[in-house]
C-alpha cells in the first residue's frame, strides 16, 4: 500500500514565501529614533524645583558652617514617631 503525501507541497511553499519575507525585511536597515515630547522639553527648561533645592541645600550647609542652624527636637521627634507607626 502507497499512501501518497497530499497537501505537502502548500506546507512547503508558504515556507518558502515566508522566509523571502524575513530576508527582506533583515535587507532594510533602520536607525533607533529617539524624540522628547514638547510636555517635556518645556519641563526640562523650566526645571525650578532643582534650582530651589540647590538654593536651599546651600543656605542649610552656609547655616551649619556659620553655627546658626537650630535643629527643632520636638519637630524631629513628631516625624519619628510619624514613620514608626505607619
Amino acid at each position: 500500500m502507497k499512501i501518497n503525501p497530499l497537501g505537502l507541497q502548500a506546507i512547503n511553499s508558504y515556507k518558502k514565501q515566508a522566509r523571502t519575507e524575513k530576508t527582506e525585511n533583515v535587507q532594510k536597515s533602520f536607525a533607533d529614533h529617539i524624540e522628547i515630547s514638547s510636555k517635556a522639553k518645556v519641563m526640562q527648561a523650566t526645571n525650578t524645583y532643582a534650582n530651589e533645592r540647590a538654593e536651599r541645600i546651600k543656605q542649610l550647609k552656609a547655616d551649619i558652617d556659620s553655627g546658626e542652624y537650630k535643629v527643632d527636637a520636638k519637630q524631629v521627634a513628631a516625624d519619628m514617631l510619624k514613620y514608626y507607626r505607619r
